[in-house]
């Protein structure tokens, strides 16, 4: 699935739960979906005028003046389960922090340790992110049908968290017997 449709499943997805502004969907997809997804200012607004012209997505007006309400039209629901229906595709990992960890011995133990030690410290950060959106979640009624869904999409988050911690304790370990 190219780039563009993969925006196009965050967007419509999005705006699945209810209307918003250009500017509340990148919120919402920061907020809710930024553990594991991103969409900046310059894919969301590009795809909403493409999906408005596909007629996916209908546009009024905003509670602010010059700002337009998004919402989802009926083709763009069924456009939505088209795209949730197809394989998922990742795009290759990038991380700049194992990047420099595989070249370590250029920079030295000493870097490396502390290239892990933030690491970790992210890794803290996310999990105890993800135990405020559990609460918050929970907190959701029960007949919501989103719940069960976020609540595994969060599960995922705290295994990863949890795994990035053990890994950085162990590598810390590692990286301790060597010299520099």
């Amino acid at each position: 699935m190219p780039r563009s449709t993969q925006t196009d499943l965050a967007v419509l997805a999005a705006l699945s739960i209810q209307p918003m502004t250009g500017y509340a969907l990148r919120d919402a997809i920061r907020l809710h979906l930024g553990g594991f997804w991103s969409e900046s200012f310059g894919q969301i607004y590009p795809a909403l005028a493409r999906l408005r012209d596909e007629g996916l997505v209908a546009a009024g007006e905003g509670e602010r003046s010059g700002s337009s309400l998004h919402s989802l039209t009926p083709s763009g629901r069924a456009r939505l389960v088209e795209l949730m229906r197809e394989p998922p595709t990742s795009s290759p990992p990038r991380n700049g922090m194992l990047l420099r960890l595989f070249f370590g011995s250029v920079l030295g133990a000493a870097a490396c340790r502390e290239l892990v030690a933030d690491a970790r410290a992210q890794a803290v950060a996310m999990l105890e992110a993800l135990a405020v959106a559990r609460r918050e979640t929970e907190a959701e009624p029960t007949d919501l049908p989103q719940r069960p869904y976020w609540l595994m999409t969060i599960s995922a988050g705290e295994h990863s968290a949890r795994a990035a911690i053990a890994w950085a304790d162990e590598t810390l370990e590692s990286l301790a017997t060597l010299p520099g």
